[in-house]
């Protein structure tokens, strides 16, 4: 291997000087780009650079929507190819892997080499390979061993496509490539078919989904595959004229005479004899062989297929109006601004197929969230299953997640177990305490997201699952991956979307949740419950470092022990009767003049003017709760009921 690493390098170095070479074209003028332009040592070998997650973060934020929507394409071509050795990786347009999917018994091996997530396969720093020369040419390509420049990628065989946006620009590269290969480079020809194939259809899905208002044309040389899988598919205003386009129909249109930057707002009669009136004659009720239309320039016939833009726009959710969100989640909130602008927001993925991910503190209501996404979404009538990570053990997590087979351990159930993620199928799957998941179970749940196959415990054939995966934690997940407790491949799995409850000290809503919970009740034990000024004070002032859950708990005991269904200061529980507020407290120290420069003196007095109600001072001050602890703390502040 050595042998071979020295005599490739010597070809390397000969070929950079200007000596005649065997290789494709492509592949000779890349060796020279990386020595003179790069200035790349070819005798140095380099390692993979894996960039940290917070500068990946930055990359895949960038590219966030496109990056869910390409998704379903690297899926569909793994299928293709899953058992064959091959690693999927889709790039940015300077080269960083913003997506992945890889066979997780060789992951050690696809990270070594820079097969992984956040690899940087820019020519300037990889020299010749399939992503930064496919960069660097806008040409799809395989570097096949020895065409690498670097020596230490001489054992991949890596091909890749370049896939551009609807602007004609460079949007991603989509790229193949194995450990191991064959020795010949036309043993990749197929994988070059695949590649290029895929891409076309990620742009044509990108496409559609950016002018998803707008006319599409989709044109094709074959009347069979105009609407199943067109050639060219160019988009227009409704003025006719172009406003976006598919690489192919960029390079069609410039046979024509017309370049990338020439084409945007080209009207489309001046390139076809059709005039924008006449679209609705393409439509889908007239047979394929009626909607041809010619190239005016070369008249080159091509079958048509026109798609109209919605009848009557549907009008985007103004924010704020809660009308528009689905009961389940409205249910969540009594008006505080921020828990409504999380709803919001995740109302609009309740039907999408991505996973996602719920931060907040204990008790703040995650589980809640994920059970009203689920009733809100098509999947409703299937069922929720949730899991706490953190409560099974580590030794049988594997089973109960995954089942097994009849008698495939010591302890196994005679008949088998189905396992939860086969009970979710068709519904959604709630991973509670997802930070605390032992590493080994993260790995095959990676494998359960990238792939929808289940394996239980004790079989060989995986099981397809359809599930919509929903995880939530309190812990700093970030955090996490720098200890190396949490993988990073499984935490941007996670993270299709991520929303923060918001705790409930700095929620808005509090009168308004009491109420509900107290409604519950009185439903529930058939007593009216009702709740006296100095309670409610209490329960106003105290800081809820449990959040919604300890309020329920407080509640239950409050409607437990109080008399008639009316709940007086004394039926609160004493660690929130000494945070909260009872009367106007009297105290020794003089009043201050509301004018006072002192903040110290300002804020003493609005606590007391408000009968030291930290909730009231708060909402005076035009301040949050916390901030206002913050500062009593800072002045030495402490409320008379707490002097004792």
């Amino acid at each position: 291997m050595e042998n071979a690493k020295a005599a490739h390098i010597n070809e390397l170095v000969r070929v950079s000087e200007g000596t005649a070479s065997k290789r494709d074209a492509i592949i000779t003028a890349s060796w020279r780009r990386c020595v003179a332009d790069h200035k790349l040592d070819p005798t140095v070998r380099r390692e993979a650079y894996i960039l940290p997650h917070e500068r990946l973060s930055l990359h895949r934020d960038a590219m966030d929507e496109f990056l869910r929507m390409a998704r379903f394409g690297l899926e569909a071509l793994y299928r293709q190819v899953a058992g064959m050795g091959y690693a999927l990786l889709l790039t940015d347009s300077n080269g960083i892997t913003v997506d992945f999917i890889g066979d997780r018994a060789s992951d050690d091996d696809l990270r070594r080499t820079g097969l992984y997530l956040g690899a940087d396969w820019n020519e300037g720093r990889a020299g010749t390979c399939a992503v930064g020369t496919c960069i660097a040419t806008g040409e799809a390509l395989t570097v096949h061993q020895t065409d690498h420049f670097d020596a230490t990628h001489i054992p991949l065989t890596c091909t890749a496509a370049p896939v551009f946006h609807s602007g004609g620009g460079l949007a991603a590269v989509l790229d193949i490539s194995a450990l191991h290969s064959p020795e010949p480079k036309i043993s990749q020809y197929l994988a070059l078919q695949l590649v290029k194939a895929y891409t076309h259809k990620i742009e044509n899905a990108n496409l559609y989904n950016n002018f998803r208002r707008e006319w599409v044309v989709k044109l094709s040389a074959s009347q069979e595959f105009a609407e199943v899988d067109p050639d060219f598919v160019i988009a227009l205003d409704g003025g006719g004229r172009i406003i976006g386009f598919n690489h192919r129909a960029c390079r069609l249109l410039a046979g024509e005479g017309e370049g990338r930057e020439q084409l945007i707002g080209r009207s489309f009669s001046d390139l076809f004899d059709c005039q924008v009136d006449d679209l609705v004659r393409f439509v889908r009720s007239l047979p394929t062989d009626q909607r041809t239309l010619r190239l005016r320039r070369s008249g080159t016939p091509l079958f048509a297929q026109a798609m109209p833009p919605p009848a009557i726009a549907v009008p985007r959710p103004r924010k704020g109006n809660e009308g528009n969100l689905p009961k389940p989640l409205q249910a969540m909130c009594g008006g505080d601004p921020a828990l409504k602008a999380v709803l919001t927001r995740a109302a609009k993925l309740v039907n999408t197929r991505m996973s996602l991910l719920i931060h907040g503190e204990t008790g703040t209501g995650k589980e809640h969230l994920a059970k009203a996404l689920h009733q809100s979404s098509v999947r409703a009538a299937k069922p929720f299953v949730a899991v706490n990570c953190a409560a099974l053990p580590e030794a049988l997590i594997e089973s109960e997640l995954f089942g097994h087979e009849p008698g495939s351990f010591t302890g196994a159930a005679s008949r088998g177990k189905k396992g939860l993620i086969l009970e979710a199928d068709g519904g959604t799957l709630f991973l509670d305490e997802i930070g605390d998941m032992p590493l080994s179970s993260q790995t095959r749940l990676l494998r359960v997201l990238a792939e929808r196959e289940v394996t239980p415990v004790g079989r060989t054939r995986a099981v397809s699952v359809d599930v919509r995966v929903i995880a939530a934690t309190h812990r700093d997940l970030v955090e996490l991956i720098k200890a190396g407790t949490f993988r990073d491949d499984l935490y941007f799995r996670l993270n299709g979307a991520v929303f923060t409850v918001p705790p409930l000290r700095q929620r808005g809503d509090l009168d308004w949740l009491i109420d509900r919970l107290l409604a519950e009740r009185t439903e529930r034990d058939g007593i009216a419950y009702a709740i006296a000024a100095p309670a409610l004070a209490a329960l106003r002032a105290h800081g809820w470092p449990g959040n919604v859950r300890e309020l329920v708990n407080a509640l239950d005991y409050a409607c437990a022990v109080c008399t008639d269904g009316l709940i007086e200061l004394m039926d609160i529980p004493d660690p929130v009767q000494r945070s909260g507020v009872f009367e106007a407290w009297p105290t020794g120290a003089p009043t201050a003049a509301p004018d006072s420069d002192d903040p110290a003196v300002r804020l003493r007095e609005v606590l007391r003017r408000l009968h030291w109600n930290v909730s009231a001072a708060a909402r005076d001050m035009g301040v949050d709760r916390s901030t206002v602890h913050r500062q009593m703390r800072r002045f030495g502040i402490v409320p008379p009921h707490r002097l004792d």
